[in-house]
């Protein structure tokens, strides 16, 4: 496992200080990129004459250390558009260069920040598991042949290989927590909504969230304040909800009994042993069950919404099926076997559900599960794919079908060296309340600040 880079905190204190410089930055991380190669982390990056001159270009900026995110380098999920950059989503035949960036990355470059390349992932964006890409299939930073996780596998291993402090990068059914708790790092899934999703390739536009991988809960506050905001181009966009009043939160544990880890006692102690250390940690701990979520969880893909998928590849699907990988090939055809009665089954039985988890809320503000209930080596998930997947997205899953804001938060190492995470989630728009509680987990101090005050002073930047 690799020391972290720089955070964002650290990188703006020397930016500011005058002790470093966006064109300092900007080197270290070409170098760094081009040390390791093709390691299956980026997709496309910029050259190292390219990152200086976009740089020197922000320095030059007026007010420039003023800017939020004043030089601050990032990466970009290759499902996201940034103009005069090819999108790819792993699949080369369908790759085309956007002409317009989307616009919640644009907020990052109109504040500053330093935009690195766009970062590899399962294709398009159908995977749980790091391994379903033509390109070189990235491993866990942790070694021993780990995956990656995915989809957004090499967002997660940029953070994580200290190259760039935080990425942009997509949850649809787990794939930003997955890959975070994989390389032991922060990977949120806001609320739907409260990051437009305007120039991002849907996988299921219904369903599909802009994520953030940072290795603080700090580096978050400070880049969600300024990416989030309403975007009317956006039909499920909305604002941010009630921030977090600094009383003792109400943590629901489901039993011991309910929880998964697929024969891996390993996993399963450290599981049970931080739920242990939980009441010490300003936590009111609530015994209450994950059945209704892990029944949503089972709607996604045994359910008609793998469907959706096809409203945005069907074409390209009929057109060129020889270009896209088997694995991901035999998911997409499988989604035409629905029918219409199918959907409205489907919708019918969610909405059950929801109502259910609806009054579980009342007494509970948060909940906290394993992200993953066990890990895989890359030949274990090559041999049974579709498998191994559905292990991984046990405890993610049901996240955005049920409206939930969730965070994969790292936790160290188990005995036997694998990365350990657990992750918060709570109801649409209990975002605060799930980041105060990550911050707890990680001893991380955060304060209890207007954040709207912030944002405010951004937008008047703007």
């Amino acid at each position: 496992m690799l020391t972290p880079g720089p955070t964002v905190a650290e990188i703006l204190a020397s930016h500011e200080s005058g002790s470093g410089s966006p064109i300092h930055t900007a080197a270290r991380v070409a170098d760094a990129i081009a040390a390791r190669g093709q390691d299956g982390t980026w997709i496309t990056a910029g050259a190292r004459a390219e990152l200086l001159a976009a740089a020197a270009a922000i320095e030059r900026r007026p007010g420039a250390r003023t800017l939020p995110l004043y030089g601050v380098p990032f990466g970009v999920k290759d499902s996201i558009d940034v103009a005069g950059w090819p999108t790819t989503l792993a699949c080369p035949d369908f790759a085309y260069t956007a002409t317009e960036t989307a616009p919640a990355v644009q907020r990052l470059l109109d504040a500053g920040a330093l935009f690195v390349g766009k970062t590899n992932l399962d294709q398009f964006a159908t995977g749980l598991n790091g391994t379903r890409t033509p390109y070189p299939i990235p491993r866990s930073v942790f070694g021993g042949d780990l995956i990656s996780g995915g989809s957004s596998s090499g967002s997660a291993r940029a953070v994580a290989l200290g190259e760039v402090p935080f990425c942009v990068a997509t949850d649809t059914a787990g794939s930003g927590r997955v890959p975070a708790a994989l390389n032991g790092i922060v990977g949120w899934k806001p609320s739907r909504g409260l990051i437009g999703t305007v120039g991002l390739v849907p996988a299921c536009k219904s369903l599909d969230c802009l994520t953030l991988m940072a290795t603080t809960v700090e580096d978050l506050d400070r880049v969600f304040e300024v990416i989030a905001g309403p975007d009317p181009g956006d039909p499920w966009s909305r604002e941010r909800g009630a921030r977090f009043d600094g009383n003792r939160i109400r943590l629901g544990l489901p039993a011991a009994s309910e929880l998964e880890f697929f024969g891996d006692e390993v996993f399963r102690s450290a599981h049970l042993g931080l739920r242990e250390r939980l009441p010490g940690l300003g936590f009111d701990c609530v015994t209450t069950t994950l059945r209704p979520f892990l029944d949503a969880g089972e709607l996604l893909y045994q359910g008609p919404w793998v469907a959706e998928r096809l409203v945005e590849f069907e074409d390209f699907l009929t057109a060129r099926p020889e270009s896209i990988l088997p694995v991901i090939r035999e998911i997409l055809t499988g989604g035409s076997r629905f029918t219409a009665v199918d959907v409205f089954r489907a919708q019918q039985r969610l909405q059950e559900l929801k109502a259910v988890v609806a009054r579980m809320w009342r007494d509970v503000d948060v909940m906290v599960v394993p992200t993953i209930g066990t890990t895989f080596t890359v030949p274990q998930v090559l041999a049974d794919p579709i498998a191994t997947n559905t292990v991984l997205g046990h405890y993610t899953h049901f996240g955005n079908l049920l409206d939930l804001t969730a965070i994969a938060v790292p936790l160290g190492t188990t005995p036997d060296g694998r990365p350990f995470s657990a992750m918060v989630f709570g109801p649409a728009l209990s975002d605060d309340t799930v980041l105060a509680a990550a911050a707890r987990l990680l001893d991380e101090p955060r304060p209890l600040v207007a954040h709207s005050e912030v944002r405010l002073e951004q937008r008047e930047r703007r």
